[in-house]
């Protein structure tokens, strides 16, 4: 996060020095930019305007950017034993509602995999993933998390939570017992309880509309805890569930073996998680099947929406061609890059498509459960502006996930969307992945790191608003930074 943030903060020095010398040029040789009446003052009493300039440019530059949210410690949670894998405290961000969302709550559970085993949970201690000790002190909301009205119309101005991942479980283990060598513990299900106690002390208690969302490992929390999360809030209230790429699949591999099924029913195990996996799938189920959505979604009585890929980057990756799969690395490029795949992989991929449809039908018709499945190859999509809600969001009947998600919310209207095959849909966004994030042999699963937001920080890309003050401040001057800042107040 640091070396992110020395980056984007050099840029906008180098922006705003931009601005001082165009600036500075313009009051030397003023033009048609400047109203008249500077062109009256006297140089010695407009010299500090530069440096007002500069210091604006560089405000609006960062304000545009990214609305950055300040972490919060749940202290008093230590004494509960809901802590993170190396017993420091459970953290969130909060952003708080105002005007009429003052009463709407949105709850957004962070991914970043699992781990199954002590091994690669000891390997999460260290980093944020099993630490708040290594969490950023602050993070970027955007997309669905956006605070501005432009990018996030329906929901920006609602209580927004992020909450952070560090029990390798998505929120469901519970083991009371803690090894004195590893000193691990698996405690998910009391960092989920806490989380939300603490919550409803601060208002949540009296939400009249809610949310429970997810991407990836924190998609499929929001779809474990769905029903417990609406058990939690007022009978009145309207309260939805939202699983983002996280509805994983149980599919064999490449090779015919259905190793996600004995890597799923590892977590349930080192976790202690079936005591808190929904009851309507374990009493019926092997506890290990019930991490699989598409055994117990048919039973969820709140109503759920789920974002997803149909050739989900994460799950082609580890799933259909994991590293144990594929110790020669013939999948190795294609993983990266859907562009590189043969056409027998591609093959593959469809057949792949073809299973992850079928797990869904058990979602049937009902209009409160919803869907947007693309045929992008993506993972994760409704916390990314570009994939949210903008000119060249992936698009589904001519209709964005950001409107699809808030149509079905506010019931304006059903939304069922299954896309066509790859590669129809021109308005996806396929991933291309960096070499790091694969290599021939590994399998990303067992290392503990299994999705996007484990490995990258939580930094957006510099939004279309950024690039506009860019422009016009470098291009246009201060002329440029006064249509901006008219612009700023509009938007």
């Amino acid at each position: 996060m640091h070396s992110y943030l020395l980056l984007y903060a050099f840029r906008a020095i180098i922006v705003t020095l931009h601005c001082l010398s165009l600036l500075t040029n313009h009051l030397e040789s003023p033009t048609t930019w400047f109203p008249q009446p500077i062109l009256h003052l006297r140089m010695e009493n407009v010299r500090i305007s530069p440096w007002l300039n500069l210091l604006a440019c560089a405000l609006l530059f960062l304000i545009a950017e990214a609305s950055y949210v300040p972490i919060t410690y749940v202290q008093n949670a230590v004494a509960k034993g809901a802590v993170c894998l190396d017993g420091s405290p459970p953290a969130y961000h909060f952003d708080k509602g105002f005007g009429a969302g003052i009463n709407n709550w949105l709850v957004a559970f962070e991914g970043g995999g699992w781990c199954n085993n002590v091994t690669t949970c000891l390997a999460r201690k260290t980093n944020r993933l099993g630490s708040s000790k290594q969490m950023a002190k602050q993070i970027a909301f955007s997309g669905i998390l956006s605070n501005r009205a432009m990018f996030n119309p329906d929901f920006y101005n609602w209580n927004r939570i992020k909450v952070r991942y560090c029990d390798g479980s998505s929120f469901t283990g519970d083991v009371e017992a803690v090894n004195p060598v590893t000193k691990l513990h698996f405690r998910g299900a009391r960092i989920f309880a806490v989380v939300m106690e603490d919550l409803l002390a601060k208002g949540m208690k009296n939400a009249r509309n809610a949310i429970i969302s997810g991407c990836s490992a924190g998609g499929l929390t929001s779809v474990l805890h769905c029903d417990r999360f609406r058990a939690l809030l007022p009978i009145g209230a309207r309260v939805k569930c939202l699983s983002d790429a996280g509805y994983f699949i149980n599919a064999r591999d490449v090779t015919g073996a259905y190793h996600i099924q004995q890597y799923f029913s590892q977590i349930v195990t080192t976790h202690g998680s079936a005591r808190n996996l929904p009851q309507s799938c374990t009493s019926r189920l092997s506890p290990k099947l019930c991490f699989f959505p598409q055994y117990l979604v048919s039973h969820i009585a709140t109503p759920i929406f789920f974002v997803n890929a149909a050739y989900d980057s994460w799950q082609i990756k580890n799933i259909l061609a994991p590293g144990v799969a594929d110790p020669e690395g013939h999948w190795h490029s294609c993983k990266l890059d859907i562009n590189n795949c043969s056409p027998d992989q591609l093959d593959l991929m469809q057949g792949f498509r073809t299973e992850f449809l079928r797990a869904l039908t058990v979602l049937g018709n009902s209009s409160s459960k919803g869907m947007f499945i693309d045929s992008c190859y993506s993972h994760c999509q409704t916390e990314m502006q570009e994939t949210w809600l903008r000119s060249d969001s992936p698009e589904l009947k001519k209709t964005t996930i950001a409107k699809a998600v808030a149509d079905w919310f506010y019931e304006r209207s059903p939304f069922h969307q299954i896309d066509c095959p790859y590669p129809c849909n021109p308005t996806c966004h396929n991933r291309v992945l960096d070499p790091q994030d694969d290599h021939p042999g590994k399998n990303v699963t067992t290392k503990g790191t299994s999705d996007a937001s484990a490995t990258k920080s939580n930094f957006p890309k510099i939004t279309n608003k950024a690039q506009w003050i860019e422009l016009l401040c470098i291009n246009r001057g201060i002329g440029g930074f006064l249509l901006t800042l008219v612009l700023m107040v509009i938007l």
